[in-house]
């Protein structure tokens, strides 16, 4: 895996061609932080984002875009709708021991901290540390399917197709494969909250009040279910609070990792 900012080919899974990038020092000299993006994101979406994790952590910053998204291979549609169980659960590890990622903390945002939270709870072991969870949905809401079905008429008859496909190679993938599996019937029932019982290291949620896709409702299933520390950063914001309020996600997630470093430090010195 070349380690940069700018590598030269794709991450390769199951033959699935992904693009990445890399920012700060390589998995075996410090711990990883790992991007999952939302549900209409990629690589270049996240900006400079990654990099300044990595210059205000000192923790290597992996980022990638997800089949179907960005630069990376396309998907075949329709997605199922346990699309992001799948992420969680087959791509994901796959990705982190093709990187040689040991200690890694999960950051994602939107679909991507729902497959953060998913991957936490239900994947055995000890690489993952912590988890950093930016707008992430358990379950359904009607005030969040309204904006999605919004979402749709905009990419239909708006210029959201034009937008996207600035970011994305195939955006009818992009946007149709996410936006027809939430709008599904069947995905009306969803939740996966009950993988938040079991995610066993420390986990900060982050929230906007006015985030359009998903209520503090989100943020309070973690903490009413939750058996580990949780931290909470609730903002005045809508649902892109490392866009909206850099500074202050920024802040809030180096002081929380610098404190999952402190504690790692702890356990290890002898009694």
């Amino acid at each position: 895996m070349d380690w940069s900012a700018n590598p030269a080919d794709k991450l390769r899974i199951d033959e699935v061609g992904l693009e990445y990038a890399c920012h700060g020092p390589a998995p075996g000299d410090a711990p990883t932080l790992v991007l999952l993006h939302e549900g209409l994101g990629c690589v270049a979406m996240w900006r400079d984002f990654p990099a300044q994790l990595a210059a205000r952590t000192g923790l290597g910053v992996l980022v990638y875009s997800r089949q179907g998204y960005g630069g990376s291979d396309p998907v075949t549609r329709p997605r199922p709708l346990d699309f992001q169980t799948r992420e969680a659960l087959e791509v994901l590890p796959a990705i982190l021991d093709a990187a040689g990622i040991r200690q890694a903390i999960l950051l994602g945002h939107s679909d991507g901290a729902t497959i953060a939270a998913i991957h936490a709870g239900s994947v055995a072991g000890h690489r993952i540390r912590g988890v950093i969870l930016e707008a992430p949905h358990f379950f359904t809401e009607p005030g969040g399917l309204a904006s999605i079905t919004e979402a749709r008429a905009a990419y239909e008859s708006g210029d959201l197709k034009q937008k996207l496909a600035r970011y994305h190679a195939d955006p009818d993938g992009a946007f149709l494969g996410w936006n027809d599996a939430w709008l599904d019937p069947g995905f009306a029932t969803w939740n996966v909250a009950e993988v938040i019982d079991y995610i066993r290291v420390p986990i900060l949620a982050i929230q906007g009040r006015q985030d359009q896709y998903g209520t503090l409702a989100q943020i309070e299933e973690i903490e009413s279910r939750a058996y580990c520390p949780v931290d909470t950063l609730i903002l005045d914001c809508r649902h892109e609070p490392h866009r909206e309020c850099a500074d202050r996600v920024l802040d809030e997630v180096a002081e929380f990792c610098s404190r999952l470093l402190r504690i790692e430090a702890a356990d290890v010195i002898p009694a």
